[in-house]
């Protein structure tokens, strides 16, 4: 099935009061396996997240995407004008299949028509995740996010990353995983730092940039304090550096 919604929650349980573990972007497909009280449990396709989505933002009709959002959200308008009814806001990294263009406006199959300027075909790809990372900044922090309007540590990360066109799991555990070891003496942008269940990107050799409960937002800090700050909290010193 289809992410027919602009974000749809994945759940660990079917309660849209249960905790949200993951999030679709519109487009996105869902290996569903079985419907529970209103509800699909089944395996997100793209980084494999599994759990419960509503069954009213998914659609068993899937269109193969040509393109995604490329900003770090767009808006889906009735006509190609600014001035017709919008949509959305859709999210960085979200597919949509393009059928007609008209000016500076691209008709997206069931959203609607958006700003061509917002989009970029399937395979392209931003040559700088940091640069899309800092896009956030100033985003509120939301446990289970990947989205532009609230996301946590790991959504941060794998947004960047898709938008460089480099595949990432979802949580900061497996994207331990990621590329290869980086001297921690030499830092530099696009380096990953980890904690246990935390992630950040290195903006340069001296600052990080993550989305932390601490300020609730995607937020910019040196990594000294960063460090000193989280070993103070209880959180332990850094597990990993890695650079892609």
């Amino acid at each position: 099935m289809q992410a027919v919604r602009p974000v749809a929650a994945v759940r660990s349980a079917p309660d849209l009061a249960a905790e949200q573990t993951d999030q679709l972007l519109f487009g996105e497909i869902f290996d569903c396996l079985e419907f529970v009280g209103g509800h699909a449990w089944g395996q997100a396709r793209r980084d494999g997240s599994v759990g419960f989505v509503e069954a009213g933002a998914l659609s068993s009709m899937v269109r193969a995407p040509t393109h995604w959002i490329a900003a770090p959200r767009a808006f889906a308008f009735e006509a190609p004008s600014i001035k017709a009814p919008a949509s959305g806001p859709f999210s960085l990294n979200a597919l949509v299949s393009i059928d007609e263009t008209e000016d500076r406006f691209a008709r997206a199959t069931g959203v609607g028509w958006i700003a061509k300027v917002h989009l970029a075909p399937i395979g392209a790809a931003l040559d700088d995740p940091a640069a899309v990372a800092e896009r956030f900044l100033g985003t509120p922090y939301l446990w289970g996010g990947r989205d532009s309007l609230g996301l946590d540590c790991s959504g941060l990360i794998q947004q960047a990353l898709y938008a460089g066109g480099l595949a990432c799991p979802r949580d900061s555990d497996q994207q331990a995983a990621l590329g290869d070891p980086a001297p921690p003496e030499a830092l530099r942008r696009g380096d990953l730092v980890f904690w246990l269940g935390h992630v950040g990107m290195m903006l340069d050799a001296r600052h990080l940039l993550h989305a932390n409960a601490h300020h609730m937002a995607v937020a910019i800090e040196p990594l000294e304090e960063a460090v000193a700050r989280i070993r103070a909290a209880g959180g332990g010193e850094p597990t990993a550096f890695r650079r892609l």
